[in-house]
């Protein structure tokens, strides 16, 4: 029996073993790596699967990104991944089972669009992940364009053009700094 729960009931050193073993110690040097940098995933969708023993076989972190318009616009996105399953768990249905939970958490918050990089057949033909739409985008590295996706809700438009990088999101200081006095 898998329970599916949120990341920050697990331990962050046991995260990063889980994506050691799943995707290597080098992962550091990915694309991915590069948009997320210096940011802390969304803990509204990111989740961790347990098994009986509370062991942790799987995750999946979501981190708030944006795309920088020619013309000085920007939108956010919502950045999916990784999605890490324990080598010993892959082919078990936990990664599919990580993504759906967090694609429904973002749908129940009418959330900005999701992005990712990966296999376009899986993610499409499961999740409604396209490429159509990111043909456009520069990222800080690297990328397959095949492998950079994007998924749109009913009525969601994406930039077709622009440079993806990390979202500062504003703390409760800024915030406070934000405001009239």
């Amino acid at each position: 029996m898998i329970s599916i729960v949120p990341l920050t009931s697990v331990a962050p050193s046991a995260v990063e073993n889980l994506l050691d073993l799943a995707f290597g110690a080098d992962r550091h040097g990915r694309t991915a790596y590069r948009l997320r940098e210096g940011m802390d995933a969304s803990p509204a969708l990111s989740f961790a699967a347990l098994d009986e023993e509370q062991r942790l076989l799987g995750s999946i972190q979501c981190w708030p990104i944006e795309i920088a318009g020619p013309d000085g616009a920007v939108e956010p996105l919502i950045l999916v991944g990784p999605v890490a399953v324990h080598p010993d768990h892959q082919r078990d249905g936990i990664g599919r089972k990580l993504v759906d939970t967090a694609l429904a958490q973002a749908n129940g918050t009418d959330s900005e669009p999701m992005m990712l990089i990966g296999d376009a057949e899986y993610y499409g033909r499961f999740f409604g992940f396209r490429a159509e739409a990111t043909a456009g985008w520069e990222l800080p590295g690297p990328v397959d364009r095949d492998r950079l996706l994007v998924r749109l809700r009913p009525g969601q438009k994406v930039m077709r053009e622009g440079v993806l990088r990390p979202r500062m999101l504003p703390t409760a200081a800024t915030d406070r700094q934000l405001r009239p006095a």
